[in-house]
């Protein structure tokens, strides 16, 4: 879709590494991304840029969050915190941290000590023009509450690196998944504290969900990419049944990229989540 988008408008795709949450990076899972990009015919315009290559902006971010008293020390555990918070968000296993727990003040000499750094999340909505859901109100405060953006591995969070980078390398469109709407708004409050002027247009499209109702992962078998293309599935056949999941078909038929690049359009899409069913796996695998 993203790339869709892009080509369709003229616009430039970046393509980005995100490997700060290195405990689930596994070796050699970049660079089959990559091939597999390749393999479904999509290309890019800058890139591949990888995060860990250069913490420094992040630091520097974090410097300026301090120096206003934004962001604070917190040692909290997650038993901690679920001892004066409510329940998990339902769907993510966050927690929401209350303000009751901050100290006073924040801190101001921010280190890279071995502790989180959360942000003094303000009580205050949200609002975007989304592309796809239409106006969204979204209120971190009651959401998550204050939230990490510096972890305990002395890493910059996702919420912190993703502002950072949409900033600097000049992102002015977001295309992801409908589970990340929440995180467009604790996104739009960095974008106002460290002053990086408007955040992108933000279009949020529906996750792909296996038949028991819950993101597709490996608990539905092996669906990634990389294993149909080693059991010989045709590219087409890949892109033909996103095509068929955005409305593009009234039936699954076999596309090529650029037969979906000239025929997507972002208002044909279903509002409902997919759900992955029988009748897709096996029309992908036939005669294989």
């Amino acid at each position: 879709m993203n790339w869709a988008m892009a080509r369709s408008t003229g616009m430039g795709i970046v393509l980005r590494i995100e490997d700060l949450d290195t405990p689930r990076v596994k070796p050699g899972v970049l660079d089959e991304t990559i091939e597999i990009m390749r393999w479904l015919g999509l290309d890019w315009d800058v890139g591949p840029i990888v995060q860990s290559d250069d913490l420094e902006p992040y630091r520097s971010a974090m410097v300026q969050l301090a120096s206003r008293g934004l962001v604070y020390r917190c040692s909290l555990t997650r038993t901690e915190i679920e001892a004066a918070a409510s329940a998990p968000q339902e769907g993510t296993g966050e927690v929401r941290f209350p303000a009751s727990l901050r100290p006073s003040s924040g801190d101001d000499d921010f280190d890279q000590e071995n502790t989180n750094w959360r942000l003094r999340t303000p009580d205050e909505l949200i609002s975007f023009d989304d592309g796809f859901y239409g106006r969204v109100e979204v209120s971190p405060h009651d959401e998550v509450g204050d939230f990490v953006v510096w972890t305990r591995r002395c890493q910059p969070s996702y919420q912190l690196a993703v502002v950072v980078d949409d900033a600097r390398q000049g992102i002015t469109e977001v295309v992801r998944g409908n589970d990340l709407l929440g995180s467009a708004g604790r996104q739009g409050l960095l974008y106002a504290m460290l002053g990086c002027g408007p955040m992108p247009r933000q279009i949020h499209v529906p996750l792909v969900r296996g038949a028991d109702g819950r993101r597709l992962a490996k608990r539905h078998g092996d669906t990634r990419l990389m294993a149909y293309r080693a059991m010989g599935v045709p590219i087409e056949r890949v892109i033909g049944l996103i095509g068929y999941w955005c409305g593009m078909c009234e039936r699954r038929e076999e596309m090529s990229s650029e037969a979906f690049r000239s025929g997507f359009e972002l208002d044909r899409i279903p509002r409902d989540d997919v759900v992955y069913t029988q009748e897709d796996e096996q029309w992908l695998t036939a005669n294989i």
